[in-house]
């Protein structure tokens, strides 16, 4: 069985000889760490969603069309000192950021967002203008090279790469997180206008692909709750995003997509009916802070939804009895009734030791009955 069909058959709650093996990634203080405790040199790559063959983390590819603003903003240095740099991003978003321990790209913090290109519709107008489906440059030059190859491969492959499409999150990048909230109250036309202007931007866009290859997935990157719930209550959600989370899902049904993947940290319960309603087939990645259970979720919901995620990294930092319980208490019910590919809850923190992650790593294999052949040296 191959990993495609191993993907698409075990979100389908079909039998599979095994789950694939995937993980999300590390964070670059994670890297540094593991480096100093035995990490070779040459494994540094932190985004592992296309894989990472070093620890028998299998491949998946994305179609990387340019879906942000072209023209993008100049990148910006607004203000700068020892601790900190405010700066103006391609998005138009200015932020501040704390430079202690940055390593690989990665903070120990998020930055502050400190405004947001979208403040009135005389801005909007010019944020339009950046949203050009037609620009030719929003498709790779080697697209056709990249049809052709993977007209014969054995991997899944995603519409458009991770992170880059919402409804919710196009909003708040937009305009900011406190200030939408108030708009969906103050100006309801102009939220409305937005989402159907990022719905037809996004259809007219893709519609070249679609035609051109069979794509295994697609995933709606939202990010819209926290630890105490949703960003946006189910109402709000009904009114403003459902028509266009169902005209999307329904032109990747009729384009062959099977599995439409719905990315969201926090705590999201109240809004998982809607996201059925909208043609979801599959929540991740359950972040276990917030107490998305998978469990749970597959007593409420039994075959209406597929899981990914939902390991702890928390257990995971805690060493090799803890890992093992999280994994055992888990795992074994999960596969069993399939619609479900574990991995960690979000990419591995730092107070994750090396140790403990290549004990996670093979205990997971063994868990799923892959065959995982390690290349490091068992210090167990």
């Amino acid at each position: 069985m191959t990993n495609r069909e191993r993907f698409s058959r075990a979100l389908s709650f079909q039998p599979v000889d095994r789950v694939p093996n995937y993980e999300l990634g590390v964070l670059g203080q994670t890297i540094d760490r593991w480096h100093a405790e035995g990490m070779p040199d040459h494994v540094a790559y932190w985004n592992w969603f296309e894989g990472e063959p070093y620890f028998g983390l299998e491949r998946r590819a994305y179609a990387a069309l340019n879906i942000g603003m072209l023209p993008a903003f100049d990148y910006e240095v607004l203000e700068e000192t020892p601790e900190y740099v405010i700066a103006r991003h391609g998005n138009g978003i200015v932020t501040r950021a704390l430079k202690a321990g940055t390593a690989h790209g990665t903070r120990l913090c998020m930055d502050q967002y400190l405004s947001h290109p979208v403040t009135d519709r005389k801005s909007w107008e010019d944020i339009k203008r950046r949203y050009d489906p037609t620009t030719p440059v929003r498709y790779p030059l080697w697209w056709e090279e990249q049809v052709r190859l993977w007209q014969d491969r054995d991997y899944p492959v995603g519409l458009l790469h991770n992170g880059t499409f919402g409804l919710y999150s196009q909003l708040r990048s937009w305009v900011g997180t406190e200030e939408i909230s108030y708009l969906f109250y103050d100006d309801p036309g102009l939220v409305q206008e937005m989402v159907e202007y990022n719905t037809e931007f996004f259809l007219a866009l893709v519609e070249r692909a679609l035609g051109e290859v069979e794509f295994d997935f697609f995933n709606f990157f939202e990010d819209l709750a926290g630890k105490g719930g949703p960003l946006i209550s189910p109402a709000l959600f009904r009114r403003f995003l459902l028509p266009s989370y169902q005209r999307i899902t329904a032109r990747l049904r009729q384009a062959g997509i099977k599995h439409i993947l719905y990315d969201s940290d926090g705590e999201v319960w109240a809004l998982v009916p809607l996201l059925l309603e909208a043609g979801v087939t599959c929540l991740w990645p359950l972040e276990q802070a917030s107490g998305m259970d998978p469990r749970r979720l597959r007593r409420e919901y039994g075959r209406d939804l597929a899981l990914a995620g939902g390991i702890d990294k928390r257990e995971i930092s805690r060493g090799r009895a803890a890992i093992a319980t999280e994994l055992e208490a888990k795992l074994p019910p999960l596969l069993e009734e399939g619609g479900y590919l574990p991995f960690l809850d979000h990419v591995f923190p730092q107070d994750i030791s090396y140790d403990s992650f290549l004990y996670y790593l093979e205990t997971k294999a063994r868990l799923i009955g892959m065959d995982l052949a390690v290349p490091w040296p068992q210090a167990y």
